[in-house]
């Protein structure tokens, strides 16, 4: 193990920048309103509303999945195992995902497409500033066999 790499993150980037995303969407809908014509309204609140109720159960079940597996759930400490079971078979970050997911349905809950966008963006920013250290962290902890899991598991979808 490389000593550099004892730790994936030093500070917890993914709320951080989900929260920010939910607020420069609020800030961007009363500054820059994007209408939802009213007969996607009803459409919209259904999508969102399923939506959110996936992302919500698909970080309880990636945080359960963590903890049964007896590592730490926090991105600034250093992992004692590398996880590919429960959500992990399908998605390499299904924390991440969960949190753009609820982002975007929240967004469609709510009429404000501006959160959908700032989904898009928070995710975009995650993969560069935390996916790709925590990879190099997993890496060095694991070695082939995380090389092996990302081969057969994509990184989101």
């Amino acid at each position: 193990m490389n000593a550099y790499r004892s730790k994936s993150l030093s500070f917890p980037w993914p709320p951080l920048l989900y929260s920010l995303a939910v607020i420069a969407a609020l800030y961007l809908q009363r500054w820059y309103p994007l209408p939802l014509p009213f007969a996607w309204a009803l459409a919209s609140w259904i999508v969102g509303a399923l939506l959110t109720a996936f992302a919500v159960t698909l970080n309880v079940w990636a945080v359960k999945t963590l903890l049964e597996r007896r590592t730490t759930v926090l991105t600034q400490r250093c992992t004692a195992h590398l996880v590919t079971s429960g959500p992990f078979r399908f998605t390499r970050n299904p924390t991440y995902l969960g949190y753009t997911l609820l982002t975007a349905g929240l967004g469609l809950l709510i009429g404000n497409l501006w959160f959908v966008a700032m989904a898009a963006a928070a995710a975009a920013l995650t993969t560069l500033l935390v996916i790709r250290c925590e990879e190099m962290h997993l890496l060095s902890r694991f070695g082939c066999e995380f090389e092996f899991y990302c081969k057969r598991t994509r990184r989101w979808l």
